[in-house]
């Protein structure tokens, strides 16, 4: 398989949801059923990588009684308002055990699906889910030291939350459910206890596992069982002691030990990001840049973006996944296209998701097997077709990436702020991008690090197709005049 570009693409892909669309009459469509034509036409999108989400074995026994909950009702209804409860089929994050799912066509399905891709040169990347597994997994009896376990009423501490723990009928342990300190127990999950070396052996095997059978992972919330985070969490529960090295440093080094170019990719949030780069990590999420964005903050975003170019390019740039709400839905519509255009031509992954390109707003939660039927909007397919293809290019795929400063057009005018620019350099090549991420005409001036020769120079717009000749003598002596409606792009060749 090819070498993974410098900035590659990354597809994902609600499995249980998107595979009913290749359902043939009552025959319910495995992964061995989909046609080379869908991957063929991801593939000259300009994808790398295709992250099948929610592929592994999950438990049906714990459905209704974990995913009937108020909140998750008022999610369902807003979701898929003819919901009824065939649909809920139960959270791809409380996995029972890393198993292909039966109803999706089990591991002979997934290797199918894996050879399909590789023909494309796609690389497929899975979920890992590190904190937790379903409470009602099997494996609360087999490997019951994997798991934090309440302690007796002698050694509980005096912060100890009952609400906590459950006791798992089949053992009549007490165990502890998964959770973020920061929010409310994952009912229907129960927590990996990282200061046990059983556990952290158990979960470096099953990523061993799944490296076998996938060229990457997703790892769900990894900052959670980072020492310092995972003791801050559970200490004042149960007594522990974590071990001296770190699970991510061990089980990355192992896992790549037997292949060097699996992929890891991490959740994460709380400014964990380059700690967890460190640890080995090939890309983490940016999930900063996307809530700066949401909050239209022009200036944060310039900010953000004078970071560590290695950090930059081990980032995952995202403006929506199965977490978030639908990009036109958070930005509307014009801006969450210059969004599109911002995160597709910065250094780091690109990372899409799903209907992303055809412009659905629904946000369906991860429970539900089923989602509402929506009209594409051809204007945005359209304008993603576009960019995709003007992305899909060496210069931006493997260049070197410069970020520039829109100044003043003019004493007084202020509207420079709102443009974002960088640009592109491959051997005679450049691209040239400027944004303006606000919702009023903006003008600027951009200074480019470009040796012209000749008098003139035609520079074109990809987006548009539209050309402009500009005097050579003037962009370098008073830099490159830039005026853009609200929420518009130029993508110059020059």
């Amino acid at each position: 398989m090819q070498k993974l570009p410098k900035n590659p693409s990354l597809y994902e892909i609600n499995t249980r949801v998107w595979l009913r669309q290749f359902d043939e009459g009552k025959h319910r469509a495995s992964l061995k059923d989909i046609p080379d034509s869908y991957w063929a036409a991801l593939k000259n999108k300009g994808m790398h990588i295709i992250w099948l989400m929610g592929v592994w074995k999950i438990n049906a026994d714990a459905l209704h009684e974990n995913d009937l909950s108020e909140d998750l009702i008022k999610g369902y209804t807003e979701a898929l308002p003819d919901w009824t409860e065939a649909d809920v089929i139960g959270s791809p994050y409380a996995i029972d055990e890393y198993i292909v799912a039966e109803d999706l066509g089990g591991p002979k399905a997934l290797a199918a699906v894996r050879k399909q891709l590789a023909r494309f040169n796609l690389r497929l990347m899975l979920d890992f889910v590190p904190n937790h597994f379903s409470r009602a997994s099997g494996l609360l009896s087999s490997q019951s030291a994997v798991f934090i376990q309440a302690g007796d009423e002698n050694t509980r501490s005096d912060d100890y939350n009952a609400e906590l723990f459950f006791t798992d009928p089949e053992t009549t342990k007490e165990f502890a459910h998964g959770r973020d300190p920061f929010f409310s127990p994952w009912w229907d999950t129960v927590q990996v206890n990282y200061a046990a070396l059983e556990a952290r052996k158990y979960m470096t095997d099953v990523l061993k596992s799944i490296s076998s059978q996938c060229d990457g992972v997703r790892c769900d919330m990894a900052m959670l069982v980072m020492n310092d985070i995972f003791k801050q969490t559970w200490q004042p529960q149960v007594a522990m002691q974590m071990p001296e090295t770190e699970f991510w440093v061990d089980a990355i080094n192992e896992v790549k030990a037997g292949h060097a170019d699996f992929i890891f990719m991490a959740e994460a949030y709380w400014d964990k990001e380059w700690a967890l780069q460190q640890q080995g990590f090939d890309y983490t999420y940016d999930k900063r840049l996307t809530d700066r964005l949401e909050e239209g903050d022009v200036q944060a975003v310039q900010g953000h973006l004078h970071a560590n170019y290695d950090f930059q390019l081990r980032s995952v740039r995202f403006l929506e996944n199965h977490d978030e709400p639908r990009a036109v839905a958070s930005f509307g519509k014009k801006a969450s296209l210059a969004a599109a255009v911002l995160i597709s031509t910065l250094p780091g992954m690109h990372f899409y998701y799903d209907g992303q390109f055809e412009g659905k707003t629904i946000r369906l939660p991860v429970q539900l097997g089923r989602e509402q039927v929506e009209a594409i909007d051809l204007e945005i397919l359209e304008f993603y077709e576009k960019l995709l293809s003007i992305v899909n290019d060496p210069v931006i795929q493997s260049g070197d990436w410069a970020l520039l400063t829109p100044v003043s057009a003019w004493q007084g005018n202020g509207s420079f702020q709102n443009m974002l620019a960088w640009q592109w350099v491959n051997e005679k090549i450049t691209k040239v991008i400027v944004i303006n991420f606000s919702s009023e005409i903006s003008q600027s001036r951009i200074f480019l690090p470009i040796l012209f020769e000749g008098k003139d120079v035609e520079i074109t717009d990809n987006l548009t197709g539209i050309k402009y000749s500009r005097r050579v003598y003037n962009i370098k002596e008073n830099g490159l005049y830039i005026e853009l409606k609200p929420y518009q792009s130029h993508i110059f060749s020059c």
